[in-house]
C-alpha cells in the first residue's frame, strides 16, 4: 500500500463540520433584539418614574438648603443623560431587519458593541458620579438635622450601596451584555467566513 498518494485536501473537505445554522442564528438575533428593546423600555419607565418622584418630593417638601436643590438637579441630570445615551445606543437595533445580508448584520452588531462599550465605560461612570454627588448633596440637609452618629451611618449605608452597585452589579451586567453580543458576532463571523470559502 502506497501512503504517498493520500489527498489531504480531499480528506479535509470531507470531514464533518458543525456549520452554524443561519435560521437559529437569526432567531437568536431576534431574541437579543427583543430583550434589548424590553430593557430599554424598562429603563426609560423606571428612570422617568424615579425622576417624577424626585420632582414630587422637591415640590411637596420644599427643601431649604441650596445643596438639596443642586442634589436633586444632579440626580435628575444623571438619569436624563443616561436614558438619552441609552436610547441612542439601542436605536441602532431598529436598523436591524430581516432583509439584511449576513455582512450587514455583522456590521450592525459591531456598531452596537462599540456603542455599548462607550456606554459601559464613559456614560456609566458619569452617571454614577453625578448620581452619587446628587444623592450626597440631597441628603446633607436632612443629615444636618441628625446626630453625627446617625448622619455617618446614613451616609455610610448609602455609599456602601453605591459601591456595591459599582464594584459588583455593574461589572456583572457589563460582562453579561458583552458575552451576548460577542457570541452573536462570533457566529456571524463564522458564517461569513464559511460563505467566502
Amino acid at each position: 500500500m502506497d501512503n504517498n498518494n493520500i489527498d489531504f485536501k480531499d480528506l479535509w473537505k470531507k470531514q464533518a463540520v458543525n456549520k452554524p445554522n443561519i435560521e437559529d442564528l437569526l432567531a437568536r438575533l431576534k431574541q437579543f433584539k427583543k430583550a434589548s428593546l424590553r430593557s430599554l423600555w424598562r429603563t426609560n419607565i423606571l428612570l422617568a418614574v424615579t425622576s417624577a418622584f424626585i420632582i414630587f418630593i422637591w415640590y411637596r417638601y420644599q427643601p431649604e438648603f441650596i445643596s438639596t436643590k443642586i442634589g436633586i438637579i444632579l440626580a435628575i441630570l444623571a438619569m436624563v443623560m443616561y436614558v438619552g445615551v441609552y436610547n441612542r445606543v439601542l436605536s441602532t437595533f431598529k436598523n436591524i431587519d430581516s432583509t439584511q445580508t449576513n455582512q450587514e448584520y455583522l456590521q450592525q452588531l459591531i456598531l452596537i458593541r462599540k456603542k455599548q462599550q462607550y456606554m459601559q465605560s464613559k456614560v456609566l461612570s458619569w452617571y454614577f458620579v453625578l448620581l452619587m454627588a446628587g444623592i450626597c448633596l440631597y441628603m446633607y440637609e436632612y443629615a444636618s438635622r441628625m446626630t453625627v452618629f446617625y448622619a455617618l451611618i446614613t451616609y455610610g449605608i448609602t455609599l456602601l450601596w453605591i459601591a456595591f452597585n459599582w464594584f459588583y452589579i455593574r461589572p456583572k451586567q457589563i460582562t453579561k451584555q458583552q458575552d451576548k453580543i460577542n457570541g452573536l458576532i462570533e457566529k456571524f463571523e463564522a458564517i461569513n467566513h464559511q460563505l467566502e470559502e
